[in-house]
């Protein structure tokens, strides 16, 4: 598991582009028959990936939580964007579909993952953060999600936000996660953009061909960076970055956000004119 240190932003205005993408950008998610999670102490949230093919894939906790299993003290969200799979919870089966979640409660002991077909490969996207309370495993497909359609083709952000696990469909203790899904033709998302500083939040971009890249802007409003993300790259953002995208063609991301509060729309917008 990689570790991420906390980074504070007067810092990161020095950062070379190969160390920007090496303290924000989870390059490789998903790799076959391996758990991949990057650790930050940014909120203390853990993202990434696991990929079972010909194997099912075990959640352990490892020397970085000292915990006796991974959801001891933590709870967590997963969204599958590969073929169909299962998820076992202490013995309980859950089927996870292409583009369904599941949340899954602190003081679950084991979590294995596998795929339906080991051609077609699950890709279990996840995020787990400290928990306080033990609340409920839920199942969420797009159905059960909240949609809320948004922008508009003239400023090319037209898109859908599914809200997976999200106060209005469950409870969780701070954990918020989701998918948002840009038409054709519309490649921004989160512009204007906002900042929020009572929680963090990282971004999953894929459903994007070979050659598509996305441009994920960041840092302080005044003084902006970018990283170019290829598809199923992961990009963190600390609670005083930015985290806006334009595409060179549509795509979908998945966020998810822990912090002081589960309160989305607590933003704080920035004027076009303020962003440098």
């Amino acid at each position: 598991m990689k570790v991420l240190y906390a980074h504070h932003p007067e810092d990161v205005k020095h950062y070379t582009t190969e160390k920007l993408r090496n303290e924000f950008l989870m390059e490789n998610v998903f790799v076959e028959d391996q758990v991949t999670l990057t650790y930050s102490h940014v909120d203390r949230i853990i993202f990434g990936g696991i990929m079972p093919a010909q194997q099912k894939l075990a959640l352990d906790a490892g020397r970085e939580l000292a915990a006796a299993y991974f959801l001891e003290r933590r709870e967590a969200g997963v969204i599958n964007i590969g073929g169909d799979g299962k998820v076992t919870l202490d013995g309980e089966e859950y089927e996870v579909k292409h583009k369904e979640g599941i949340y899954i409660g602190r003081g679950t002991k084991s979590v294995v993952f596998e795929s339906n077909d080991p051609d077609k490969p699950a890709k279990f996207y996840l995020n787990s953060c400290p928990a306080h309370k033990s609340y409920p495993t839920v199942k969420i497909d797009l159905q059960k999600a909240i949609a809320r359609p948004l922008g508009d083709e003239a400023a090319m952000n037209k898109r859908t936000i599914y809200q997976f696990i999200h106060p209005d469909v469950l409870e969780t203790c701070q954990l918020s996660m989701g998918m948002t899904v840009l038409e054709t033709g519309s490649g921004w998302n989160t512009m204007p953009c906002h900042t929020h500083e009572r929680r963090m939040e990282v971004y999953l971009y894929f459903d994007m061909a070979e050659d598509t890249r996305v441009f994920h802007f960041m840092g302080q409003p005044q003084e902006t960076r970018h990283l170019v993300v290829s598809n199923e790259q992961a990009v963190l953002s600390p609670s005083w970055s930015i985290h806006s995208g334009i595409g060179t063609r549509n795509y979908t991301f998945i966020w998810g956000m822990c912090g002081e509060n589960q309160d989305f729309d607590d933003m704080d917008q920035v004027k076009m004119e303020d962003l440098r």
